[in-house]
């Protein structure tokens, strides 16, 4: 047990807190100990004085304090993370596949109660970001612990890469960069930014210095082959197709063709590089998919008997959610028009503000205005390595649809 300031907060939040919701708002706190500094740990308690949780602390944030531990005897040592990162790797090794540990999330943030820290494995690469300044803080003890755990495990690490290149970390009064990460631990010589990785039997080329967020979308993975069981014989358009994975599932599984989408002439040039590695017949084509769809309803054109649209999310805040909406209707909508009767649809949000129910009222106005019927085949949510806690409602965020157009 560590001597922390003290934290008072709200009967509110106390008992937001006890219901495992993990998030302090600055509005939320009663009283706050001299002294405490951006970053630092802090014990939360009740207005009675009761222990509530250790969590970090940061004014600058509107999230003043995260909640990472609710046992009151925990010391926050070197020992304390590496159990963290044990933990994390444990969970993924008993629920993912063993061909997926070379490309699997091994800490998902809250979810595993590390909060704003995401580290994705990339076959010997770990891609990192840190989205709170607490975990910046802590990032080598437990960085460290997890590159020991891992190989105790028999799972090699050969570097590190940080991708904190996001403007959320200003919120939080962090500076934005990415770069290799240096410990004792790692051979420098051994650093690169490019991966080759396997998942569902497809081989990719990861970029994890250029990529978008760490490099490749793992949270796909039973999804894309999901879409791909239904895909034979169909002639196939991918929407915003990023590194081609959807494409490639689907084309693996035997489709009459396969064009794959995406307005990123970088996404493009991947998708056709991961196709070529593979054998697979997909086409890549840069265009912006609003345009794209929009001329092939226009031209009454029903090439396609099979649409996936994974677009990136719409919304990252509840403010915009209604243009997200709009946005999410408009491509589904498009879509419908465009695929005959008895044709299929795989659509997607991966934006937590998208919840589900407003996801399905969406579909059924877009369903309504096209003039169809969907037939559900299948709903699907994020991979088991992007867990979601019943608790926390934002780490449930990936809605994925298979639908028959009747």
């Amino acid at each position: 047990m560590e001597n922390l300031k003290k934290v008072i907060i709200s009967k509110r939040a106390e008992l937001a807190a006890k219901g495992g919701h993990p998030w302090i708002y600055g509005t939320e706190i009663e009283h706050a100990d001299e002294g405490i500094e951006a970053g630092d740990i802090v014990r939360v308690e009740s207005k009675k004085g009761k222990f509530v949780g250790s969590g970090f602390y940061n004014p600058h944030s509107k999230i003043t304090v995260r909640i990472f531990s609710t046992n009151a005897n925990d010391t926050f040592n070197a020992a304390f993370w590496k159990r963290r990162a044990a933990y994390a790797v444990d969970y993924r090794l008993q629920v993912m596949r063993k061909e997926d540990y070379d490309c699997c999330r091994l800490v998902f943030g809250e979810a595993d109660q590390l909060p704003g820290l995401t580290v994705d494995r990339f076959g010997d690469v770990l891609s990192v970001q840190v989205l709170s300044l607490g975990m910046e803080r802590h990032k080598k003890e437990f960085l460290d612990g997890l590159i020991e755990v891992l190989r105790e495990r028999q799972l090699a690490v050969s570097c590190v890469y940080e991708r904190n290149d996001v403007k959320i970390r200003e919120l939080e009064g962090m500076q934005q960069y990415k770069g290799f990460y240096r410990s004792p631990l790692l051979d420098p010589a051994a650093e690169k930014t490019r991966v080759d990785i396997v998942e569902n039997g497809i081989r990719y080329t990861v970029d994890v210095e250029n990529g978008q967020k760490t490099g490749f979308f793992l949270d796909q993975k039973f999804n894309r082959l999901a879409a791909a069981q239904i895909g034979k014989g169909r002639r196939v358009l991918d929407c915003f197709t990023h590194t081609g994975a959807f494409a490639l599932n689907i084309a693996k599984g035997g489709a009459a063709s396969v064009t794959a989408l995406d307005i990123s002439k970088e996404a493009v040039e991947m998708t056709a590089h991961n196709a070529k590695q593979n054998g697979l017949a997909v086409e890549a084509v840069e265009a912006d998919v609003f345009d794209f769809l929009t001329e092939l309803d226009k031209k009454k054109d029903h090439s396609y008997d099979y649409i996936v649209l994974d677009p990136p999310a719409f919304t990252k805040s509840g403010k915009t959610v209604h243009e997200a909406f709009r946005g999410y209707k408009e491509i589904n909508y498009r879509a419908m028009k465009i695929l005959p009767r008895g044709g299929y649809l795989a659509t997607c949000s991966c934006s937590h503000f998208m919840g589900e129910e407003l996801f399905v009222k969406m579909l059924k106005e877009a369903a309504r205005d096209a003039g169809v019927t969907l037939r559900q085949i299948e709903f699907r949510q994020q991979a088991p390595d992007h867990p979601i806690l019943m608790t926390v409602p934002e780490t449930y965020y990936l809605k994925f649809f298979l639908f028959q157009i009747v």
